[in-house]
């Protein structure tokens, strides 16, 4: 089990391309953890901005009655993969991991089947 400052470590070191990683709580859009980051990408304002991505997600699946759940989000910029995956155990219902990736040096699927063992060790 690991807890919020080991995970987020683990993901600093363990993702190839990482440049920073949050714990976001997408109830409130507050950061409860934040490692990285830099001076184009501001984790805390990030964490808030993509809280709205989550929710308007959450709410075409319930408008078009999806009777599924969230595992990732993706979304690509030029320069920048942003991953979102929302939590499902041990208490982490409400949250999300946000993981900001070097497009040039990153794997992505390495680096979701990595998110997906940090949240499966979290314990929050």
């Amino acid at each position: 089990m690991a807890n919020t400052e080991m995970a987020l470590k683990d993901a600093m070191n363990s993702i190839e391309g990482a440049i920073g990683v949050a714990l976001v709580d997408y109830g409130s859009g507050m950061a409860l953890g934040t490692l990285g980051g830099n001076q184009s990408i501001d984790l805390n304002v990030a964490a808030a901005a993509n809280t709205d991505v989550v929710r308007a997600k959450l709410r075409a699946m319930e408008m078009l009655n999806l009777q599924d759940r969230i595992e990732d989000i993706l979304i690509t910029l030029g320069t920048q993969y942003h991953l979102i995956r929302l939590l499902t155990g041990r208490g982490g219902s409400g949250l999300f991991l946000y993981l900001v990736l070097d497009a040039k040096r990153a794997n992505l699927a390495m680096a979701r089947h990595q998110l997906k063992r940090i949240e499966s060790d979290l314990e929050v």
